[in-house]
């Protein structure tokens, strides 16, 4: 009885988490085209694979062809010196090009292997920012093509992220010369 318990029980988790999930959306087309090149965060989910970074994240994307895509992400580091990391993305819909797995695995020093989640959720017509997310918004990136976004695009940017699930306050301003000079909560950023 209890292991039948138990299954109901995981059963139901099981369920009511891929629910949850659900409500991330990603937007209905991406023109790889058009997506490519520099991009700069204006806020993220801090995560361990960022934690030597203080501030001037970009994020440079270079067509590879076949719905591959170059990843070069670089920051600034404490002792001033930027931080580099290199991986390569491949679309996962093409009806969309809106999923993508990324990766900076490499095996063998050239097998690109494993992947997380990288769901671009909104973004703007001109391709001027874009939003990446996760399906289940444990990852979440405002992305710019320049240092610095204007009221108005983030407070859509923000209204966007909370019809997704998102809560604001785990987002955190990103450090940019000529942007943001400091690090705060991007929910605490939007009362200013």
């Amino acid at each position: 009885m209890r292991s039948l318990t138990a299954l109901l029980i995981f059963l139901g988790f099981s369920i009511f988490s891929s629910f949850s999930y659900a409500d991330v959306k990603t937007v209905s087309k991406v023109d790889l085209t058009r997506y490519i090149g520099k991009w700069y965060e204006i806020a993220s989910i801090p995560h361990s694979f960022q934690k030597q970074c203080v501030g001037g994240v970009t994020a440079e994307y270079k067509d590879l062809g076949n719905g591959r895509v170059e990843v070069v992400n670089s920051c600034e580091t404490k002792d001033g010196s930027r931080s580099v990391s290199e991986g390569q993305a491949k679309v996962v819909n093409t009806d969309s090009n809106a999923e993508l797995k990324v990766t900076f695995v490499k095996l063998f020093g050239w097998i690109y292997a494993f992947g997380g989640d990288y769901w671009i959720i909104d973004l703007d017509k001109d391709y001027r920012y874009a939003v990446v997310g996760h399906p289940t918004r444990k990852y979440g990136w405002i992305l710019s093509r320049t240092p610095q976004l204007d009221s108005g695009d983030l407070k859509n940017i923000t209204q966007n992220l909370k019809d997704q699930g998102y809560d604001l306050c785990s987002l955190m301003m990103t450090v940019q010369a000529g942007g943001v000079t400091s690090r705060s909560p991007l929910c605490e950023y939007m009362k200013q």
